[in-house]
């Protein structure tokens, strides 16, 4: 579903309808209790988002609002905005749900609001609105408070910062979960501790981040490759990745270009250049890398790389090649035992002539070991 309020795109989810349901049954058990419940989540979580969508429009950005399983995301497209604004735009949210929250209030100081079922929908409204803006400024990512503490740290310490919001986010989320389930508040225990494994895998791979990740001009040079890579222009994309590596040192823009440089270099026949390259990147590789490593590694003879590579890549894709690349570089480094397990891998994933291939100068040092021998009379 979609829908546009003040000039601002929103799609709700189907996921978000299911989940508000759940909630509202959960806390009714009836029809007319759940449907009331779907639509005061709604209405909560559409006016917190509105508060960072009309924020990001006065900071002259185009925002787009999504309501998800457990609330909404709002995007908006630029370049990066001071952080001052970032701020605005991300404390706008919880303060919008406050405002809401005082709405109710002051309603419910009307006797004939007060009363009967108005009165037990705004007192709804008011706890809910109050509950969620005070639980979304907890500094945990991705609460709003999470990032307001992101953007102050990130504005004080540059890249670090954010490494430093995410560790600290990871923490205290993990403290709340253990005190919520000692107090028996098993679901907010099972938020919390989504919420902190959920910060430990950001926390994770932001490692892999350098300041240099920042640079709006690296961005766009890396985008431009891409497109470069997309139209076929290969000469040059692999110019504009250069200019990259010249321009950087680390960070996951970096690997990135090394990666695509690599794999440039191994598609014309220059291996032991893309062999270095990928090389340098080893622990950054995707699977997809990782079995072109592998590849080349067997083709400059570095058999033991194409041992370490050969468990991840053969179960990335159980390729008959590399099993066979695994059993060589086991023959050429007398590993008699993995040699035969390898080329049983290689015969169960489709290959015929394995007694041709048994007579490869590969096998040579172990043509007279017993496993060999045995594995060659039985097949």
């Amino acid at each position: 579903m979609s829908y546009s309020f003040f000039g601002i795109p929103v799609t709700v989810r189907p996921v978000f309808w299911l989940f508000a349901g759940v909630i509202g049954y959960l806390s009714s058990g009836t029809l007319v209790g759940t449907l009331t419940w779907i639509g005061i989540i709604f209405i909560s979580v559409l006016f917190h988002e509105m508060g960072h969508g009309i924020t990001a429009l006065l900071c002259k950005k185009q925002p787009r609002i999504e309501l998800v399983a457990f609330g909404g995301v709002t995007y908006y497209e630029g370049q990066n905005l001071p952080y001052y604004k970032q701020f605005l735009i991300v404390l706008n949210g919880p303060l919008f749900g406050f405002f809401l929250y005082l709405i109710a209030q002051i309603l419910l100081l009307v006797p004939s609001l007060s009363s009967g079922n108005v009165g037990l929908l705004l007192q709804k409204f008011s706890f809910v609105n109050l509950f969620w803006s005070a639980v979304n400024l907890l500094p945990v990512f991705p609460l709003d408070g999470g990032q307001l503490l992101r953007i102050v740290l990130e504005a004080i310490f540059g890249y670090k910062g954010i490494r430093y919001a995410q560790f600290f986010g990871m923490v205290l989320a993990g403290v709340i979960s253990v005190l919520s389930f000692v107090i028996s508040q098993f679901f907010l225990g099972a938020l919390f501790f989504l919420l902190a494994f959920q910060c430990y895998e950001v926390w994770k791979k932001s490692r892999l981040f350098s300041e240099e990740d920042s640079s709006d001009a690296l961005k766009e040079l890396l985008q431009k490759a891409e497109t470069e890579l997309q139209l076929g222009r290969e000469e040059s994309a692999r110019e504009i990745l250069e200019t990259i590596r010249q321009k950087s040192h680390s960070g996951v823009i970096y690997s990135i270009a090394t990666q695509y440089l690599g794999i440039l270099l191994a598609k014309v026949g220059h291996t032991k250049e893309a062999y270095d390259l990928l090389l340098s990147i080893r622990s950054k590789l995707p699977p997809d890398a990782l079995c072109l490593l592998h590849k080349l590694a067997f083709e400059e003879k570095d058999y033991k790389l194409v041992l370490d590579l050969s468990g991840k890549c053969y179960q990335f894709t159980a390729d008959p090649e590399i099993a066979l690349r695994n059993a060589f570089a086991c023959g050429f480094l007398s590993q008699a035992k993995a040699a035969v397990g390898w080329l049983t891998a290689a015969l169960r994933s489709g290959v015929q002539n394995i007694q041709e291939i048994a007579q490869e100068k590969a096998f040579d040092p172990i043509r007279h070991e017993g496993i060999f021998q045995e594995f060659i009379q039985s097949h």
